[in-house]
């Protein structure tokens, strides 16, 4: 036993110092394990009729629910039951055609499962798999990627997330190949481009990269080390050899009609929808950028603070466009639609001249309009005008650097009524200096301006905005914050010093319900519903912000 015992020991000891290597004499064999990969590559589905090369994803929900995404904005669920446009991924499209194969993916507008969403990436078999991510959606959207390579795809992602937060976002997900930071479409065109190692067929897509940045270089002008890297490519963060690699910021696109027009034809648009309207509608974004400096938009992350204009003549080719294809209602989706007059009483002649039979809404600020604006949009069928008027209380706005004041909003809003246009207007409970007295200056407010429908938001840190910044700084972030509860709609991050999460959400549901349970507003929501699909959108979300008000959803 005890011979048998040291043999073993002898055995063991000579194992480990051949693996220290004081036993280089001798070779190690490596184990011969079998190898299956080239049966499989051998037996693997040849690319189908219904593959292609880049599919433009709107990926399904967390939770099944409807949630809003874009390219510009962050993610949320959608109390109203409203389902955004794809727009951004229109745009996209537009640029990519004809050189590539493109299909877009909404699976929101869908209501698209998880299970459904992976038989569709079996089926369409993309080579690229371009997606939005957002932080409350951030997980959620990075199982899109996974998937995706599972398939074989190379993932893009793009959005207000990603730009602000590429390396930890990387780090963290494996299965992300690439992040566009800040505008996309240029950087995504050369992107796939470099990897295909193709040129662009369109002279306007060349146009689009010179103009906008004089450095840019079509690839065959390329040193042939340069083509086999893309450290050329301006606004990509990616993977080298695992290490991430940040390039160089890409300048904004100088021109915005330049861009081809969004291929909206490639949208369902008849699933997208908004309360108390009928038939479908559509986005077109008029401009990119906001000269305001509110500390808490998340828009300044993608655009900063510049303004870049479409002509008028180039958003009514858009609008034609729409209208071919069905669509009455539009929404004017950009930061701040009143910030040139110029632009917006162009658009209003060439509107009233056309004599097309369109009805749209737009985003303003009380100090961004003046009485004959309002008349001239309210005359070319501007009915809806969504106000951010934040706060009762002069010393926040001034605090998030807002700058307006209730007497503007009470002119503004007033003129607007007197117009003919409805009035929706945005308050966000929590900004830095919040008091429960400040907060009853808010509610006091709505409930003395000529609103027609009042949303009461909670703040929301996004990553990047100077406000996110200053939660950090002063340690407001609730313990344990995940990225998925930056929501202004599902709860909030915050803790205050005397107002903490619980009583933010508490206000929140109380401003709405001091504000909406009152005869007008709810004259308003009936009066509105003016046909059987109106009917029964009110009733969903009377049903849904029940519900939300007892605190039994969110």
């Amino acid at each position: 036993m005890n011979r048998q015992m040291d043999k073993s020991l002898k055995m063991m000891d000579d194992s480990i110092k051949y693996n220290l290597g004081t036993r280089s004499s001798q070779k190690l064999t490596q184990p011969k394990f079998p190898n299956a990969d080239a049966v499989i590559a051998h037996i693997a589905p040849e690319r189908s009729a219904e593959a292609v090369d880049i599919l433009l994803v709107n990926p399904p929900a967390p939770d099944g629910g409807i949630w809003i995404r874009s390219q510009h904005r962050v993610g949320r669920r959608s109390r109203e039951n409203m389902i955004w446009p794809q727009c951004s991924l229109a745009q996209l499209a537009a640029l990519l055609l004809p050189d590539y194969s493109v299909e877009i993916v909404d699976a929101i507008a869908t209501r698209m499962t998880w299970d459904e969403f992976h038989d569709l990436l079996r089926e369409k078999q993309p080579r690229y798999y371009f997606t939005q991510v957002t932080a409350p959606t951030l997980t959620n959207d990075m199982y899109g990627t996974f998937l995706a390579k599972s398939v074989g795809a190379k993932t893009i992602a793009f959005g207000t997330h990603v730009t602000p937060i590429p390396e930890r976002t990387m780090e963290a997900y494996p299965s992300l190949d690439y992040i566009l930071r800040g505008e996309p479409e240029l950087t995504l065109r050369e992107l796939i481009d470099s990897l295909e190692k193709r040129e662009p067929s369109d002279p306007q897509i060349v146009k689009l990269f010179r103009d906008s940045d004089p450095e840019w270089k079509p690839l065959a002008s390329l040193e042939s080390r340069e083509r086999q890297d893309l450290d050329h490519i301006k606004g990509l963060v990616w993977r080298r050899e695992g290490q991430i690699v940040f390039n160089a910021a890409r300048p904004f696109i100088v021109n915005l009609d330049d861009l081809p027009l969004p291929r909206h034809d490639m949208l369902p648009l008849d699933t997208y929808r908004i309360p108390m309207l009928k038939g479908p509608y559509s986005f077109i974004v008029s401009s990119r950028g906001c000269t305001g400096g509110c500390k808490f938009c998340i828009k300044h992350v993608s655009y900063q603070y510049s303004i870049r204009l479409r002509s008028p003549e180039s958003i009514m080719e858009e609008i034609k466009m729409l209208h071919n294809l069905g669509v009455r209602n539009i929404h004017m989706y950009t930061d701040l639609f009143t910030v040139n007059r110029d632009q917006v009483m162009g658009l209003c002649k060439l509107l009233v001249e056309s004599g097309l039979k369109i009805n749209w809404t737009c985003n303003s600020r009380v100090d961004y309009v003046d009485k004959e604006m309002l008349q001239a949009m309210a005359d070319a069928g501007c009915w809806y005008i969504s106000w951010g008027l934040e706060s009762g209380n002069v010393e926040i706005l001034n605090k998030v650097r807002k700058g307006t004041k209730p007497e503007q909003m009470m002119r503004a809003l007033t003129w607007s009524k007197k117009a003919g246009i409805k009035n929706w207007g945005y308050f966000i409970i929590g900004l830095p200096g919040e008091t429960e007295e400040t907060i009853q200056e808010t509610i006091a407010l709505a409930k003395k301006l000529p609103l027609d429908i009042a949303l009461f938001h909670i703040a929301a840190p996004y990553p990047g905005t100077p406000f996110f910044f200053e939660v950090v700084e002063n340690g407001w972030f609730r313990p344990g914050t995940r990225w998925e509860e930056v929501d202004m709609d599902r709860s909030t991050v915050l803790d205050y010093p005397g107002l903490p999460a619980e009583r933010l959400e508490y206000w929140q549901r109380r401003a709405f319900r001091e504000w909406a349970m009152r005869p007008g507003p709810i004259l308003t929501y009936l009066r509105g519903a003016n046909s059987l699909g109106a009917l029964r959108s009110f009733f969903e979300i009377g049903w849904q912000t029940l519900l939300w008000l007892l605190g039994l959803a969110h």
